[in-house]
């Protein structure tokens, strides 16, 4: 499968933006991608010609009705579930974490144990590490391996047991990049008769994340990450959302999802989360010969994606690695590509992150430096005191050209 750069590219307005005639680099995707037209029209309809309250008899309250339905149905049809009433929007997928979360300890013991990854974003961290201090629940840590940036899923099963009621971990990591095996963490967690909750964040923008297939008990992502607007979904299995207590006022609504969806929702935030579902669903019917519904044609298009920035993963990480005195903090072997997303996150010998970050700014380069919220993360690896990494991030919209014009700067910068 091969995409079409300049038919990709032609979608995304900002990747025309120039300062001062140099044109913008965006490898700053892993905290936020740039949005296809389709999602911008899709907003900017809802806001002009839908911008009502649901559940009303006049013509924008019914208009948003569809907007919402067709939403939720598009998140169903990205994540492969069961149902669209599975699907909970919210303002991002920290917020929705806590919320829910609430929810989920309501269900536990004191004493009962709930297992946490040192790979993780700190929005799959420390909501349920307050949870466990209210409600005197023991936290177990799986560790990764600092050589390998990898999870040796015989130390989950050391961890699971009797006791163990959820198992949270990231499908992706935002700071290394590894790919973990969900599927494989979510048999164990079921096994030892535990829930599961997916960060898949990292992982929505570069692969199909397929929640029947992973076998987890609620995924959470976020579709600024995959080329929409801010805002966060959450898929819960029914049967357990249907058993939590939602934390909600009294007028809303009994049934799920909407018991857990406090207020009122971004309707143009969930249109353009639509849009940017079609979007894969375009890429996948024009570059990948996706047929059928929405849902072949995504996956589709995923799968041309995931294969395109593999090449883009091998591509920078060896142009990385002939850098004198950079040390990239993820998997590098060739033969590993597939274990790893094009997140890549570096340190230098001498230069300090932020420094490094600051003078690619000044190239029109964009890319960050910090932990960037991988807090366990960065201090598994021995970076977090000392500034964590620089993390650039490209996706399926960027090039080798790009690339190359990074690697050249960064010789200039680190010379």
């Amino acid at each position: 499968m091969t995409l079409d750069l300049e038919a990709i590219r032609s979608q995304f307005p900002a990747l025309n933006e120039t300062d001062d005639g140099v044109a913008r680099v965006y490898f700053d995707n892993p905290a936020g991608t740039q949005v296809p037209q389709r999602v911008v029209d899709a907003m900017s309809h809802c806001m002009l010609h839908a911008s009502a309250n649901m559940g009303g008899y006049f013509r924008t309250s019914v208009a948003a009705d569809g907007i919402v339905e067709d939403a939720q149905q598009a998140m169903a049809d990205f994540l492969n579930a069961p149902s669209a009433d599975e699907i909970v929007f919210g303002q991002n997928m920290t917020s929705l974490t806590f919320h829910v979360s609430r929810s989920i300890g309501r269900r536990f013991n004191a004493d009962d144990e709930i297992i946490l990854s040192r790979m993780d974003h700190d929005a799959n961290v420390e909501p349920w590490v307050l949870l466990a201090r209210d409600c005197g629940l023991t936290i177990r840590w799986l560790p990764f391996d600092t050589e390998t940036f990898e999870f040796d899923l015989q130390q989950l099963e050391g961890l699971l047991n009797e006791r163990t009621r959820l198992v949270c971990v990231c499908a992706a990591s935002n700071l290394t990049g590894t790919i973990n095996d969900v599927r494989s963490i979510c048999r164990m967690a079921r096994e030892a008769g535990a829930l599961t909750y997916i960060d898949a964040v990292q992982s929505a923008p570069h692969m199909v994340n397929d929640v029947q297939d992973f076998g987890c008990d609620f995924l959470v992502c976020s579709p600024y990450k995959f080329f929409g607007p801010h805002q966060g979904t959450l898929w819960g299995r029914r049967e357990v959302l249907e058993a939590l207590e939602p934390y909600k006022v009294r007028p809303a609504p009994d049934a799920i999802p909407w018991c857990f969806s406090p207020g009122t929702a971004s309707h143009e935030g969930m249109a353009g989360t639509a849009a940017a579902v079609d979007y894969f669903a375009w890429v996948g019917e024009t570059m990948a010969g996706g047929e059928g519904d929405r849902r072949q044609k995504v996956r589709a298009g995923m799968a041309a994606i995931a294969e395109y920035e593999q090449g883009l993963s091998q591509y920078l990480v060896q142009g990385l690695q002939s850098v004198p005195g950079i040390t990239i903090h993820g998997i590098t072997a060739n033969e590993a590509m597939s274990r790893r997303g094009p997140t890549v996150a570096f340190t230098h010998e001498r230069c300090a992150p932020d420094d490094i970050a600051r003078a690619l700014a000044a190239e029109n380069i964009f890319a960050w430096s910090g932990h960037n919220y991988a807090v366990e993360v960065a201090r598994s690896l021995g970076i977090y005191e000392s500034g964590g990494a620089v993390r650039v991030g490209p996706v399926h919209y960027n090039t080798i050209d790009e690339i190359d014009r990074l690697l050249e700067a960064l010789g200039s910068i680190l010379d």
